[in-house]
């Protein structure tokens, strides 16, 4: 059972990284949060599987540039041994070859640096719940990429029969997180508010029979192929 699941329980979270100032301003921002509780830190990728083995954490949040080991080798290791382990990849690098090494790991997520305190929270709690989470700049530039390398008539075909059950206004959302927008993006582009974009995407995610925003991008961009 996760932190998530539990009676109020803390997400349990390890930091794996490098730089112990990134570690520290890390520690500062979700150390803080009533919701989470740093259990751990590990200075490279090797360590990082060692922690994580001795104190098996609801998520563990993983550098890529690493000594020793680096971080997506780390995260396969870790996820060899603990297939359900919940690991964020956090890095300054959003190049096409990290993101989708990382995801193909097994990575819960993909956050860049530069990522804002509170969608570092959010990313946290989404990925201690199983979900996937990933910077709302990444999403569009990693679509394009599988897209590009998997053209595939039947998927497109597919995707257009998806996209006619949504409503216009879910649609233009599906459209929206294509691009890689973020829900504050969508709410003030598309005149909603967020609630509503939130209840939009839940929508779209039972009609795809999806589970996460690149899913969706990904079905958007396969409906739109040839458009």
């Amino acid at each position: 059972m996760t932190a998530v699941e539990g009676a109020g329980a803390p997400i349990r979270l390890i930091l794996i990284d490098d730089d112990g100032l990134v570690r520290a301003g890390l520690r500062l921002i979700l150390g803080g949060h009533p919701e989470i509780e740093v259990v751990g830190e590990a200075g490279n990728g090797r360590e990082g599987v060692t922690l994580f083995n001795q104190v098996r954490p609801d998520v563990a949040l993983m550098d890529i540039r690493m000594p020793e080991l680096d971080g997506l080798a780390a995260t396969a290791e870790i996820l060899r041994s603990h297939s359900s382990a919940n690991v964020i990849v956090l890095t300054t690098f959003d190049t096409d070859e990290f993101i989708v090494k990382a995801l193909r790991v097994g990575a819960r997520g993909f956050l860049l640096k530069d990522t804002s305190p509170q969608e570092l929270v959010r990313s946290v709690t989404l990925a201690a719940a199983g979900k996937t989470t990933l910077s709302p700049t990444v999403t569009a530039q990693l679509v394009a990429k599988i897209t590009q390398e998997h053209p595939d008539d039947t998927a497109h075909r597919e995707a257009m029969e998806l996209a006619g059950r949504l409503t216009e206004r879910e649609y233009e959302v599906a459209q929206a997180i294509g691009r890689g927008l973020s829900n504050s993006e969508i709410s003030a582009e598309l005149y909603m508010s967020v609630p509503t974009v939130k209840t939009h995407i839940s929508r779209i995610f039972t009609k795809f029979g999806v589970e996460n925003r690149v899913q969706i991008a990904i079905k958007v961009h396969e409906a739109n192929r040839g458009s």
